[in-house]
């Protein structure tokens, strides 16, 4: 069975760059997506990428600041956030683009201070 093992908890320095990271225990031929659930609000799709490696789609609420990334060699799809909001505090998961989605894995926790 698919697994999803979000990874990356630690913390970036203000202005920095903030990394979270996806491995998948089997290969993934479709697109892929990064989504998120802030505290009381529903799960949103905030990014995706083709099996390319192209960037499909980012979220208004997103756009410019996180950047979506693919290594199908290691299985993993990763993303980069920077200029965070305090808005952007959530759980992030991956998971499949579009149709069948996998069981959720246990998101990674990025949290932005005001």
């Amino acid at each position: 069975q698919m697994q999803l093992v979000e990874a990356g908890g630690g913390s970036a320095q203000p202005g920095g760059a903030l990394r979270r990271s996806c491995r998948m225990t089997e290969t993934v031929i479709g697109s892929m997506a990064w989504y998120r659930q802030a505290p009381g609000k529903e799960r949103e799709l905030v990014a995706s990428i083709s099996r390319g490696g192209t960037p499909t789609f980012y979220a208004d609420s997103v756009k410019g600041r996180l950047t979506i990334s693919r290594d199908d060699a290691k299985n993993l799809v990763s993303l980069q956030m920077t200029n965070r909001k305090p808005e952007d505090t959530a759980v992030y998961y991956c998971n499949n683009a579009s149709g069948t989605i996998w069981p959720w894995g246990q998101g990674a926790q990025v949290t932005v201070s005001s």
